[in-house]
């Protein structure tokens, strides 16, 4: 929490850092302690209605060069499988506390963002009043209707909570926060981590105040490992949590042994293994066996196979 760091030169900076090193030295995102009270209020409704809650991770993070910043390393996740897996577990009776990438796609709002299907086109200027209304063509869209009955049945019951992060520090103090939050649940959190975690970044403490100034040439940067965080996920940060990690190669064969070897090394649940070029239509799971899915769209099918795992490991409590 916020008060873990000391940004006192005292502290070495191992070019691998431990997860209790990084947070002894990386500072905390200004209003994490504000976001966690929200996530432990709804937490707690959530407890009172007897629901299972699952932590769903999403999108791209960022690793900023500069303090002030203008240059930043990113990659290319746009965060579709965790809004889209989302929407499922919602759909199953699940609240969801979905921690996204800023800016990228998150339930509901996914069908009509970005360059699908803009929402502006399913309105028009009524020339009688110049009010608002509804293109006559999708008014009895039957894709809206379902899209917006499913979101306003959400609103209604209260079972989505939002958090942003847009750097890989963001994304590590919130998530320890989070599981930290939801820990309380025990076999009745979920934790689904799609989010796409940048392997390497630069600690605040080597990052450059102002500017890089092109005129210098060419840049050189040695960055440091992001530390392995499942491990303390697993043994410190939750109790009994239903944990789900993901695995992206782009040799399949590699999928299956590293997969089980995430499960042996971290002592978590489930492992879902995605090839790079197929991860939108093909993955394997690896548990206590091996399953393969295929599906038009995927996520129904992982979230229906992890809602029954969820709930074998409830009941084996």
């Amino acid at each position: 929490m916020p008060g873990d760091w000391d940004p006192s030169p005292a502290h070495s900076m191992p070019s691998t850092f431990s997860a209790e090193a990084y947070f002894a030295t990386q500072p905390p995102p200004p209003l994490l302690a504000q976001e966690i009270e929200g996530v432990k209020e709804f937490v707690a409704r959530q407890a009172a209605q007897n629901r299972n809650v699952v932590l769903v991770t999403s999108g791209g993070t960022t690793v900023p060069l500069e303090l002030n910043v203008v240059r930043f390393l990113d990659n290319f996740s746009a965060g579709t499988r965790g809004a889209t897996s989302a929407e499922y577990f919602l759909k199953a009776g699940y609240a969801v506390i979905f921690m996204h990438r800023q800016f990228s796609l998150q339930p509901f709002s996914r069908h009509y963002s970005h360059s699908t299907n803009p929402f502006l086109d399913f309105l028009t200027v009524e020339d009688s009043d110049g009010t608002v209304g509804i293109t006559p063509a999708k008014r009895a869209d039957a894709d809206l209707l379902a899209v917006l009955t499913a979101y306003k049945r959400v609103q209604a019951a209260g079972t989505l909570h939002t958090l942003t992060f847009v750097t890989v520090d963001d994304y590590l103090w919130l998530l320890r926060a989070v599981a930290q939050a939801l820990s309380v649940l025990r076999r009745r959190a979920m934790y689904y981590l799609a989010a796409a975690v940048s392997d390497f970044f630069l600690p605040r403490q080597k990052l450059s105040e102002h500017k890089i100034q092109s005129g210098k040439g060419s840049l050189h940067i040695e960055m440091d490992q992001v530390p392995k965080v499942l491990k303390p996920l697993v043994e410190e940060w939750t109790r009994d949590g239903f944990i789900v990690s993901f695995k992206l190669e782009t040799d399949e064969r590699l999928l299956i042994p590293k997969a089980r070897a995430a499960l042996e090394r971290y002592g978590h649940q489930v492992v879902i293994g995605n090839d790079l070029h197929t991860r939108k239509s093909w993955l394997r799971i690896a548990a206590d066996g091996a399953a393969a899915i295929h599906a038009k769209e995927i996520e129904e099918d992982i979230v229906s196979e992890l809602l029954r795992r969820h709930e074998a490991w409830i009941a084996s409590a």
